[in-house]
């Protein structure tokens, strides 16, 4: 019985003894794990005091240069690799060429399929853009053929060197309102009309020299600076104006304002009905047809496999209102027509360039303007088809396309051309596969100059004013405008403020005001960024602002603080550094009863903060001093890599100590932690 007693006593015992070997053994592995933690911490410290020299300014933009050219060269060496097989120099060469002029990638995998589509569309295209181009350029002040001209070359160009499947390039409503409103200040057309037309040309130089200019430095972060609200303010506001600058096209009317905005407009057309006479043929033909336009446009919404008939419509209408005109003679009794147009080849223009002479600035800077809204109307448009497709669009390779085309669209009586919302639309419904369909539409729009400008000559002006305004809804946009104010209040007021600025100032005025707007918002955001105290989240390893999530613990005697700005400068640095010095006093006085939760130290989480200038930096010292003034320490967790490389260089990683460095801001809160157990154990200082 005494040795069955003993049995499980001595089972026990060996099980504890494996118990305390396992112990033994996972005490070994922790000690071992937590060494090589350190380790791992030790040297990722180490990397981050020594981290070398960042790349300069110069090499920064000498790399994005080289990245916009030879991107494609660099993508197909890679894949060469890939395959074990070498590039030659042709091969590098036509990698260069397919970079420049993506329509070489269509190559072998174009078929006769893809051609059925982008012919009927590039067929469907034409026959709206063919009415568009003429009253287009009938908004632009300059003669119809030149509106022709532009859907013939800038097309072309764009489809040797554009990225997107389906815009369809061509003269706009939005530009040509920019230059009837920009270059009359320079030049009346009505006195002089071949020096105006000179002046455009060269105005749509100057765009496509700085839309090159854009894409090639890679600069296109300018065209946001006209944001989103601003451009649904911005072309609403076109749209009015527009729409009451066809009232002259509509009614007939001789003697109208050069002036845009709408008290100058609606006082004009008062006058012209009081003074003048009237013709209301005018009114009855251009009104007929715009009801039959809106309502084929109606149908085209609501049955999407009758997109045709809002495309074809407007040739539709010049057909049937020239005929009418030509019959009843309508041109005797008091109804405008276009008369004659000048067919042929697009000729050259390059002799006609005003590159001397008193107006080189001012066309400079309206070259700049059509240049910024062109590009900004191209990329929106073609990067929302290009997410239904399913492909992305750069807009750098957009920005050559659109200076290229312009340039050579300067050269060859062409007017700023972009891409047109309305049209790229039917394109698209027209089931357009790539880039070519706007080849047949240039192709087919030449043949039109060829063989049908003569037939143009009854034309009536009010059709044009008819297919200009039915146009026009497509710009107003009430429901984005409500979105816009139910979600950022600031951004709505830069979306008023474009409206308003248009609509009763002038074009110019519109857009100063909202960039004027938007560079306020981001100033505001800059001067004012967000400093938030931050704390653990239990059971993780997370810190998040105090004041979004309640349940976030402070570390005891640590005192951690994000800065939330790309850029610590001098327009926020004493904002920072004050709001920092405030968040510490008021962390004093509610723990001032409790000894042991005083703040000790300061944690500066930069991990948002991508760079800092001399202003950041003597205010980061300022802090350092204010703070060891009442015997607060400062340390620094996660900083970027020109932030600390800038930090070393001012010695300021010196000075608070390059143990005072951390990598998160977990190792940051562990590490002073750690100095204040050893400082109370009488071993070191905090």
């Amino acid at each position: 019985m005494g040795s069955l007693a003993e049995t499980p006593a001595e089972t026990t015992y060996a099980g504890g003894a494996v118990e305390l070997q396992q112990l033994d053994v996972i005490e070994d592995h922790v000690g071992r794990t937590a060494t090589t933690t350190n380790d791992h911490q030790k040297r990722a410290h180490d990397c981050l005091l020594n981290s070398p020299e960042p790349p300069s300014l110069f090499h920064q933009l000498l790399s994005s240069i080289k990245r916009t050219i030879f991107a494609e060269q660099k993508n197909k060496k890679h894949s060469s690799k890939g395959n074990g097989k070498s590039t030659t120099s042709s091969g590098r060469l036509f990698s260069v060429l397919m970079s420049l002029f993506p329509i070489l990638r269509l190559g072998r995998n174009y078929k006769a399929s893809k051609f059925k589509h982008d012919l009927m569309a590039g067929l469907t295209l034409a026959s709206l853009s063919i009415p568009q181009s003429i009253g287009y350029a009938n908004l632009a002040k300059l003669d119809p053929q030149y509106g022709l001209y532009t859907s013939v070359v800038p097309p072309l160009i764009y489809a040797l060197m554009g990225s997107s499947r389906e815009i369809a390039i061509g003269p706009v409503a939005v530009v040509s309102l920019l230059l009837s409103s920009l270059v009359p200040e320079m030049q009346d057309p009505a006195t002089d009309p071949v020096a105006y037309t000179k002046l455009v040309f060269t105005v749509t130089f100057f765009a496509g020299i700085f839309q090159t200019a854009f894409g090639f430095f890679r600069l296109g972060f300018l065209i946001d600076f006209l944001s989103h609200a601003a451009i649904v303010g911005f072309m609403a506001g076109a749209a009015i104006v527009i729409g009451l600058q066809q009232l002259r096209g509509l009614i007939g009317i001789t003697h109208f304002t050069t002036n845009t905005d709408v008290v100058s407009v609606l006082k004009s057309v008062f006058k012209s009905f009081v003074n003048e006479p009237w013709h209301p043929l005018n009114i009855v033909i251009g009104c007929s047809f715009l009801i039959f336009l809106l309502v084929a446009r109606h149908i085209g919404r609501r049955n999407k496999k009758l997109f045709w008939v809002p495309a074809i419509a407007p040739l539709l209408s010049v057909i049937l209102s020239t005929l009418i005109v030509y019959l009843t003679k309508a041109d005797k009794h008091g109804v405008k027509i276009v008369k004659h147009i000048n067919g042929g080849l697009n000729p050259s223009s390059l002799h006609q360039l005003q590159l001397k002479g008193p107006h080189v600035a001012q066309t400079a800077k309206a070259g700049l303007i059509c240049a910024i809204i062109a590009l900004t109307e191209a990329i929106a448009v073609g990067r929302s088809f290009a997410s239904i497709k399913g492909y992305h669009l750069d807009g750098n390779t957009e920005m050559l396309a659109m200076g290229f085309m312009n340039l050579a669209g300067s050269l060859t009586s062409c007017y700023v051309a972009t891409g047109s919302f309305s049209r790229t639309a039917v394109n698209f419904s027209a089931g357009c596969e790539t880039v070519v369909s706007n080849i047949v539409m240039a192709v087919t729009v030449f043949a039109s100059l060829q063989l049908l400008t003569k037939l143009l000559y009854y034309t009536p002006m009010t059709i044009l004013a008819s297919i200009i305004l039915s146009a026009l809804p497509g710009l107003i946009d009430i429901n984005e405008a409500f979105h816009i104010w139910k979600l950022d209040k600031l951004d709505f007021l830069a979306c008023i403020g474009a409206f308003f600025g248009v609509l009763f100032a002038s074009v110019e005025i519109g857009l100063l005001i909202a960039v004027a707007i938007s560079f306020a918002k981001i100033l505001l955001h800059s001067i004012r960024p967000g400093v938030e105290v931050l704390g653990r989240i239990p059971r993780t390893d997370t810190f998040c602002e105090i004041s979004q999530y309640p349940m976030a613990a402070k570390a005891p005697g640590i005192l951690i603080i994000r800065i939330d700005s790309g850029l610590l400068c001098f327009a926020n640095a004493n904002f920072v550094r004050e709001r920092i010095i405030k968040w510490v006093a008021d962390e004093e006085d509610a723990t001032e009863e409790t000894v042991k939760n005083i703040v000790q130290v300061v944690v500066l989480d930069m991990s948002n903060v991508m760079n800092i200038d001399t202003s950041g930096i003597s205010s980061l010292e300022e802090l350092h001093k204010k703070l060891l003034s009442h015997g607060i320490g400062l340390a620094v967790a996660n900083p970027k890599w020109q932030v600390i490389h800038k930090l070393k260089l001012a010695k300021f990683v010196d000075k608070i100590g390059g143990e005072r460095v951390f990598f998160t801001v977990g190792e940051a809160v562990e590490g002073c932690l750690g100095s204040k157990v050893a400082a109370n154990s009488g071993l070191s200082s905090c």
